[in-house]
């Protein structure tokens, strides 16, 4: 039952603004921890929106590809605030992390090799291995339900690891299996509500409340659905042809609109499930960068705010500075480019879907035949996220001389870092930092 305080005063969009700023600088956790900031501010301090609400939105978003907490913060804002409020709540979501790795990433191209910086990654590349299979843990132990789940994750780390067979094609599979498997077997695809947890209780009236009505441009129609769905495909393909015409539609720029557009559309099961998808073309096909960059960017993307799925930018900065986009002469302006590149067709598609069919989507909620694919391809993530974390021990782990040699020190601070994270629930954050000086003082 409802208790005594009155709703919150109307939000202005100035107010939401800064609000969502904020967020973009403090939003460090991963998906996980930025729900829970949202939770506790919008839902339990501001009242902003109810916690049925809340989770009606988070559901939601769950069941699109794309980073669901950025997700999250452009329906809020949506629903606050109509289309711009979702820009605008995105954008700030998104921004703080692309310009902070943007430094970042030039700091390491410059200065990668110096003896401080290289001992700061000494320690935290093995915190990545330990933070990845946890992640694996994390999503197995609230995905893997029953036998027929768990195979599906276990084909799909052979078909990853040992079949060299590509990421979209076995989210295709796991789709269909999933979809065949809902019609006739939908109890093994029935999970519940994997964020009950988030909490249920009440924090008094919101000023989106359960019994408020849905404002009147949170309604779906089919003329809203394709002029929004328009709007940002031709934003999409304009953008893509622009990037064509300065450079040629084989030039890095161009190669990175097309890339970037097809695995935000397979980022099902968040950032850690979308990696082998950005390594196999990035790295083995397109050769932007080499596999111990790629486990740097996932380093630095630790410790920054801001959707993991960053990493994109640090990919599209030293694809852009390495195959020197605009010349050897301006390298931090090509990389700079790459970054922002990656990062708009990364997200574009998160946009569309929130503005274009979130009320088409909430509609079909609670429909096995539509979740059970859904259902299937996060186990099959599972897999492969297991996948990636062998591959980064592989790298970590083995040293170039002697031939066949181990890095006990690196394995230690990984099996260190595992423990803090699955045993005590340490955060990421500060284990990042513990592991970043530990390697300082032993390399």
């Amino acid at each position: 039952m409802k208790n005594d305080l009155r709703p919150p005063a109307a939000i202005t969009l100035r107010e939401a603004f800064w609000y969502w700023l904020k967020l973009g600088f403090i939003s460090f956790g991963g998906p996980a921890g930025q729900i829970a900031i949202m939770h506790a501010d919008l839902v339990e301090k501001r009242r902003w929106i109810s916690e049925h609400r809340f989770l009606h939105a988070l559901n939601y978003c769950m069941l699109l590809p794309g980073p669901e907490a950025t997700q999250l913060a452009v329906y809020i804002g949506w629903l606050l605030h109509r289309t711009w409020g979702g820009i605008i709540a995105g954008t700030l979501f998104v921004l703080p992390s692309l310009l902070i790795l943007i430094g970042l990433t030039w700091v390491y191209m410059v200065f990668g090799n110096t003896p401080a910086v290289a001992g700061l990654l000494f320690g935290i590349k093995p915190a990545v291995v330990a933070i990845v299979l946890a992640a694996a843990w994390r999503i197995g132990s609230r995905s893997l339900k029953n036998g027929l789940l768990a195979g599906i994750a276990v084909a799909a780390f052979v078909a990853i690891t040992f079949l060299d067979i590509p990421f979209p094609l076995i989210v295709l599979a796991a789709a269909f299996i999933g979809l065949i498997g809902g019609r006739v077997a939908p109890e093994k695809f029935h999970l519940g509500d994997g964020h009950a947890n988030v909490g249920n209780t009440s924090y008094g009236s919101a000023l989106i409340d359960d019994d408020t009505p849905t404002p009147d441009h949170a309604r779906f129609s089919w003329f809203k659905l394709a002029l929004v769905s328009a709007t940002g495909i031709v934003l999409g393909t304009g953008m893509w042809l622009t990037l064509a015409s300065l450079s040629g539609t084989a030039t890095p720029l161009a190669q990175m609109g097309w890339f970037f557009t097809k695995a935000a559309l397979l980022t099902f099961g968040g950032a850690y499930a979308v990696l082998p998808y950005v390594y196999q073309g990035a790295v083995e096909h397109f050769h932007w960068l080499t596999a111990a960059q790629m486990i740097d960017g996932l380093a630095l993307g630790e410790t920054t705010p801001g959707p993991l799925i960053m990493i994109v930018a640090f990919v599209g900065f030293i694809g852009a500075w390495t195959t020197t986009a605009f010349g050897p002469d301006a390298l931090l302006l090509a990389g700079m480019a790459g970054a922002c590149t990656a990062t708009f067709f990364t997200f574009l598609p998160s946009f569309i879907f929130i503005l274009a069919g979130g009320p088409l989507v909430e509609s079909t909620r609670g429909n096995i035949r539509l979740t059970a694919p859904l259902t299937a391809i996060s186990a099959a993530v599972v897999g492969v996220i297991v996948s990636l974390a062998v591959f980064f021990a592989e790298h970590v782990f083995k040293l170039a001389e002697p031939v066949g040699s181990w890095d006990t020190m690196s394995m230690a601070i990984a099996a260190a870092a595992a423990i803090a994270l699955l045993r005590f629930k340490v955060g990421t954050i500060p284990l990042i930092v513990a592991c970043a000086l530990l390697g300082l003082v032993v390399s």
